[in-house]
Order: structure tokens, then C-alpha cells, then sequence
């Protein structure tokens, strides 16, 4: 787990930038305080930052040249099945010298050339440098739990694992791109690959290799696809068989995720998800687990954690438990350093809870496992049941999802920014895209494949790494995410969603945490803007640079902060928190 960076320049005999590369690797510096280099061969130049957790030796030291096959690399990420793929080179010939799974890679590419992704079972982003043929290739695993930022300058191309380090190299369009700022403002702040909320920054999109070639010339392929639907062999699988899969699926994913030179922990939050992983980990002899937790005041009715539950499971288990409970006057100015570690705006009101938890949990561990991605690889919103009949599937899924309509937008925007109605457009091209045919599973995949990419598991890989902590997340496992899409939505929808993922839990999870109300990561004070809150967001939003900006028709803003809490979107945010967190964030990048 680290932080990467690059320049490649097109014309021959023209010198990448270490400047600017080094400019990068300083910005990403929290992600990798363990170590760092930097590689320049001509044209090109990478550059990392390390934390280690893999061989912690300086062997597995970055970027790593291989002078012998003609390859350097530059990885961020962690490959679970490295020592099999090691195993299995090893027999083809190869040799090592070091122990991690970065040398790995180099290897696997040499042997298997670019389709060498499919054999990985992991989370990563990298580059690679063909020292002979002056070729970069560029990858992103499956479902985009490490990021990979471009940014196309004159005669070349620059990349980095965080969109604010592209920003810290100098020469990139910061001006703000329409139709990602639709997306944002439509898609509850989710802007989709390729784009982000810059001109001129643009994210790898997952589960994509890109071969850029020493001309510039690039080509792009997805390597992977989630196809929903029973396969060959799933007709006759009853619900007994289903429900022991998934236990077996996530068992092994939890097993791989164990994989480290350094202990690993749990963010215990007390829901079903990470409650499950707790489980698993202790019923497979993991012994002195330590598990974190984090909670806040409760405002009005709205209670700002679930220490009940999470006591529940670290008792049952007996894990080494950490309660940290956070008080909102602590949480406010923690909120600047929490904005400026975003690469991209997050208006998730747990990104702060997120941000604080990562500080305390990385005092005692680099690692953690992490229960994101539950609620949409086993169908666990609200939005999903209603799907199951629809006769329209986009507008059933725009109705309970998108924070506004086209006619809001207008209201919202300054008149040069609203354009068409691009989240709406963008929604009919996925859902009318092949291996899904059902309503609720055309959802169910936008959702695996792009929210969540571009919300939960971000927001955690952002939040996580600003403290240097890893964290991985056993529900994307590709093979079990595979397995969610071949169970019908009828054994995952009921009782509240997860059904099947529920039943499957009662063999190892105490029954008050599998029965309990759905909660979610509480943070009230972000959701019903009050007090200093609200005059933080009110600061942001009459700030000179904001009014320069002029995102926002004014009148949409004095609307919004007369009365914040009669402004809330359909999935429970503020309106109000969206649009100033979006202005915050823009200050805060000195943007």
C-alpha cells in the first residue's frame, strides 16, 4: 500500500520532469511514510512513496528496476495470491530477490505480458516501464479499490495515485468540468471514470489496462466484466447451497486479506459487515484481534453511534476492542485536514468519522479490514426491493438515487454550467449495457461497478491512507462479488436486504447484531447543520474565492442555508453540506 507517480514525456530526447515527479511524491507522502524514491530513464520518470507492509526489507523498496528482464515498476496496492504467482514463475525459471509481491508483478508481466492482470487476486494500481521498447502500461484492478489518476500536459502524460498530487506537479487545467460537476451534483457527488471534477485531470477507469506508447499513441482494454445471471450448473442450487457459498467465498476472501508482515486489524462499526469479518477471523484462530470503533454525540433524535453492537461482537469474540468516541468539538477542526486528504469532493457525512478512526487506528496497526461493499454486492439499499417490478428502470432507479432532477439543477447552477441532463444520459447508456437484464440487476451491477468505486471504497482509501494505514476489503473480492451476481435478487432482497448474506452469518454472529435495525456510519452533526457547523459551511460559502467561482446561483444558496434541514436528499444527506463541501474542497486544494 502506497502512493505512486509518473511522467512520460513523447518527443525524443526530451527528459521527463523529476521536479515535477518529486512535487507529486511529497503530496502523497502520508500514504507512504515509510519510504520513497524516485526512477528516471530518459523520457520517463517514476516516482512512490512506500508503506511498508509486504517484506519489509529495502529489497521490496520502490520504484523497483529489474535490470536484467528491461523493467521497472512503480505499485500501489496489495497482491493476495503473490506467493502461489511465485511459486508458479519460479518453476517457469525465474528468480528472485526479494520476498514481496511488487517483484511479483515484474516477473508476471515479463511472463505473461499485459493479460498477466487476470491472474491477480489483489488491489492495485501500477506502472510499468519497457526499457527496450520505451512502452508504459498502466493498470487498475477490478473494481478500482486503488486509484489512478491522469493528467495529459504538453507532449506528455503525468499520473498519480491522488488527484491533488497531479494538481502539486504544476500546469494542470484546474477549471471545473460541466458534466463531472452534473454528476456530482445528480449522483449524490459520485462522478464516474473517466472523468473528475477537474478539466483536466481524468481517472484510469477499473479493471483497465492502458498501453501508452513512446509516440503518446494509447490503447485501453478492460480486462474484466460482471455478468448477472445464473451460469452453467446454478439452476439447480437451492437457497441452503447459496447461503453456503457465500460463507465459503467470504471465508477464503477474509483468509487472503490476512496476508501481511504486520498484524491486521478490524473496523469493527457494529453493523452485519464487518461484524461478520470479525467473525471469521476469530472462528479461523486469529487470536489478540484488535478492533476499532468510533461514535459521536447524538443529536436530536439521531443517535451518533453504535458502540452497543460493536461491544456485542468484541466481547463474543474477545478481541483486543478500542472504543473511540469523538466529540463534534474536536470533529470541526479536524474537518479542514479531513477536505484537504479528499482526491476527489466526498459529501459522505462519515468521511470525517473515517478520518478520525484511521488517525487513532494507525497509532497501534498498518492494516485493516473493512466491511465495505456489502450493501451493494448482496443488495442491501432501500432502492432495490421497488426494482424488482419496475417497467422503467431508469427512472425508477434516478427517483430514489439522484439528489436532483434536471429542473433543480437549473435552480442550482449558474446558467453556464448546467447544460444537458448528462447523469440521466449516462444512466440509460449503463443500464442498457449487456450482462445484466433485469431492472434491479442492472442496479445492483452500476452500483458494484461505479458508486461504490467512486464513494464507499474512495472514501476509505482516502481516509485510511492520510494515516498511513492500509485497509482491505474482503466484499470485493472479485470471486465473491462474482458469486453475489449469480444469486437471484429474490434471496438477497427480503427481510431488509442481505438476506442471504444474513442467514449465512448465523453461523458465526451473534443474533442481536444479524436482527438489528439497519444503521449506517452515524455522523449527525453533518447531516442536520447546526451551531458552528453551520457557520463553517456559511464561512465557505461567502468566501471571495467562492463567490468568484460562481458554481452556485446565489439565491439556490441563501435558500439552502435559511433552512437546512428541510433540504435533504433522497439517500438522507444535506443539501446544503453538498454544495459547500464541493467549495470547502476547492479552497482547500488552493484551487
Amino acid at each position: 500500500m502506497c502512493g505512486l507517480s509518473g511522467e512520460i514525456r513523447f518527443k525524443t530526447g526530451e527528459a521527463a520532469s523529476t521536479v515535477a515527479v518529486q512535487a507529486m511524491c511529497d503530496r502523497l507522502a502520508p500514504r507512504g511514510p515509510d519510504g520513497h524514491g524516485l526512477f528516471a530513464h530518459g523520457r520517463v520518470a517514476f516516482g512512490h512513496r512506500r508503506l511498508k507492509i509486504i517484506d519489509l526489507s529495502e529489497a521490496s523498496q520502490q520504484p523497483m528496476v529489474d535490470a536484467a528482464l528491461g523493467l521497472a515498476i512503480v505499485f500501489n496496492g496489495c497482491i493476495y495470491n503473490h506467493r502461489d504467482l511465485r511459486e508458479e514463475l519460479v518453476g517457469l525459471g525465474y528468480r528472485f530477490f526479494s520476498e514481496g509481491d511488487t517483484e511479483v508483478l515484474i516477473k508476471a508481466y515479463h511472463a505473461w505480458g499485459p493479460d498477466f492482470v487476470k491472474r491477480l487476486n489483489g488491489m492495485f494500481a501500477f506502472a510499468i516501464f519497457e526499457r527496450d521498447s520505451g512502452r508504459v502500461v498502466l493498470g487498475r484492478d477490478r473494481l478500482g479499490i486503488k486509484p489512478l489518476y491522469l493528467a495529459d500536459i504538453p507532449g506528455g502524460l503525468r499520473f498519480a495515485s491522488t488527484l491533488p498530487a497531479l494538481v502539486a506537479s504544476g500546469g494542470i487545467d484546474t477549471d471545473v468540468d460541466p458534466v463531472a460537476l452534473h454528476h456530482y451534483m445528480s449522483f449524490h457527488a459520485v462522478v464516474p471514470a473517466p472523468y473528475t471534477i477537474l478539466k483536466g485531470v481524468r481517472k484510469l477507469p477499473p479493471a483497465t489496462v492502458m498501453i501508452v506508447e513512446p509516440d503518446g499513441t494509447r490503447r485501453e482494454h478492460s480486462y474484466w466484466s460482471l455478468t448477472f445471471g445464473p451460469q452453467s450448473g446454478d439452476e439447480g442450487r437451492s437457497f441452503a447451497d447459496w447461503r453456503e457459498l457465500v460463507l465459503e467465498t467470504l471465508t477464503r476472501a477474509v483468509r487472503r486479506r490476512l496476508v501481511a508482515d504486520v498484524p491486521v486489524g478490524v473496523l469493527l462499526s457494529g453493523g452485519l459487515d464487518s461484524s461478520l469479518i470479525t467473525a471469521l477471523l476469530a472462528e479461523n484462530g486469529q487470536s489478540g484481534l484488535k478492533t476499532f470503533s468510533i461514535g459521536f454525540e447524538t443529536v436530536g433524535d439521531e443517535r451518533g453511534d453504535e458502540f452497543q453492537y460493536s461491544d456485542i461482537v468484541a466481547k463474543h469474540f474477545g478481541t483486543d476492542h478500542h472504543r473511540i468516541f469523538v466529540d463534534s468539538a474536536r470533529a470541526l477542526p479536524e474537518l479542514t485536514d479531513c477536505v484537504r486528504a479528499m482526491s476527489e469532493p466526498m459529501v459522505s457525512h462519515d468521511n470525517i468519522g473515517f478520518f478520525l478512526l484511521s488517525q487513532e487506528v494507525a497509532k497501534q496497526v498498518k492494516v485493516v479490514q473493512s466491511g465495505q461493499g456489502a450493501d451493494e454486492v448482496f443488495g442491501g439499499y432501500h432502492w432495490y426491493p421497488p426494482l424488482l417490478a419496475s417497467r422503467d428502470a431508469v427512472g425508477d432507479y434516478a427517483r430514489v438515487f439522484f439528489d436532483r432532477d434536471q429542473a433543480e439543477m437549473a435552480e442550482a447552477l449558474d446558467p453556464r454550467l448546467v447544460g444537458e441532463d448528462h447523469s440521466r444520459r449516462w444512466l440509460e447508456q449503463r443500464f442498457a449495457m449487456p450482462g445484466a437484464d433485469r431492472p434491479v440487476d442492472k442496479a445492483l451491477r452500476l452500483d458494484t461497478t461505479v458508486m461504490l468505486v467512486d464513494d464507499p471504497v474512495k472514501r476509505v482509501d482516502n481516509m485510511t491512507m492520510a494515516a498511513g494505514l492500509e485497509a482491505r476489503v474482503p466484499f470485493l473480492d472479485h470471486e465473491l462479488v462474482e458469486l453475489a451476481a449469480r444469486i437471484p435478487a429474490e434471496m438477497k432482497l427480503p427481510e431488509g436486504g442481505k438476506y442471504v448474506l444474513k442467514e449465512a452469518a448465523r453461523r458465526v454472529v451473534p443474533a442481536a447484531v444479524i436482527d438489528r435495525p439497519k444503521g449506517y456510519f452515524p455522523v449527525p452533526a453533518l447531516k442536520y447543520l447546526r451551531g458552528p457547523f453551520l457557520e463553517r459551511v456559511r464561512d465557505v460559502l461567502n468566501a471571495p474565492s467562492a463567490r468568484e467561482r460562481s458554481l452556485f446561483r446565489r439565491a439556490y444558496l441563501d435558500r439552502l442555508l435559511a433552512d437546512p434541514e428541510s433540504h435533504i436528499t433522497p439517500l438522507r444527506g444535506s443539501k446544503l453540506w453538498q454544495v459547500a463541501l464541493l467549495e470547502f474542497w476547492f479552497q482547500e486544494q488552493g484551487l
